[in-house]
């Protein structure tokens, strides 16, 4: 990757908020995320004391859960500046269409609709603000790559196009799938509770994966990633799975990236 360039972004401040999935399972995503907008120019903190959107309990059936779970988000998040970036279209969905219904007549109704006002998939942060011309260039990248468009992402948001142009930026053109706008099998709970069913998705995908010849697959829902890869890896399928911040970033998928001190 050559030296980085300035996005423009005049030391703006903007949020971070990683969600407890990439916190648990995959953190090198935030920091890349934090690397990467730092390096367009922008004042990146990730939010402190943010715990769960309340998704998956909300997802479940469990409303007043879901609510006691997202109330510690709701205050952590309103004390932040800026536009809130969110590393995953499944939980930026959550609070963007989702936290109206879940905090109506609760005295944190009016904080959660100003949260949601300021957040934004990372994705959709980037493109809305044209910045993929902007974007840290990367030089020897030869992974055939395809993208993975997650259901809350593509439906909910109407992701689509943004990964695309942003990966065109830097030099990585994608294959596309026929099976890249179906579901991947994991819908949370869906995957504990329909095993079978939730594998059989999967490796449908998976099948038009590998046929169309492709290295690596990249997504902005750490959840889809580690659905596909845990199946990939049970078929012994030699395929890679990256978030898109950790390809925007040009992190090493062999060690943690370490620019960002997440703070």
């Amino acid at each position: 990757m050559s030296g980085p360039r300035t996005g423009g972004g005049d030391s703006s401040p903007v949020t971070v908020f990683s969600t407890c999935t990439v916190d648990t399972v995959g953190p090198d995503v935030a920091t890349c995320t934090l690397n990467l907008l730092r390096r367009l120019g922008f004042d990146a903190r990730l939010v402190r004391g943010a715990t769960c959107c309340g998704q998956p309990a909300w997802n479940s059936g469990f409303g007043t859960e879901a609510r006691r779970v997202a109330r510690r988000t709701v205050k952590a998040l309103t004390r932040t500046e800026g536009p809130i970036i969110v590393p995953s279209g499944s939980c930026a969905t959550m609070i963007v269409h989702h936290w109206a219904e879940l905090f109506s007549g609760d005295r944190l109704a009016r904080s959660a609709a100003a949260v949601a006002d300021r957040t934004e998939e990372l994705s959709q942060f980037l493109d809305r603000r044209g910045l993929a011309d902007s974007l840290p260039e990367r030089t020897g990248d030869t992974a055939s790559t395809t993208v993975h468009d997650s259901c809350h992402g593509l439906r909910g948001l109407g992701i689509k196009g943004e990964s695309r142009r942003l990966l065109a930026a830097i030099g990585t053109p994608v294959t596309e799938c026929g099976t890249a706008e179906r579901c991947c099998g994991f819908g949370g709970t869906f995957s504990v509770k329909m095993p079978a069913v939730s594998a059989a998705m999967a490796d449908e995908k998976l099948d038009d994966m590998v046929a169309s010849g492709v290295s690596r697959v990249v997504g902005g829902d750490l959840s889809c990633l580690m659905q596909l890869e845990g199946r990939a890896r049970r078929r012994g399928l030699d395929l890679e799975f990256r978030h898109l911040a950790e390809v925007l970033d040009g992190a090493d998928p062999d060690q943690a990236a370490t620019e960002g001190d997440r703070r």
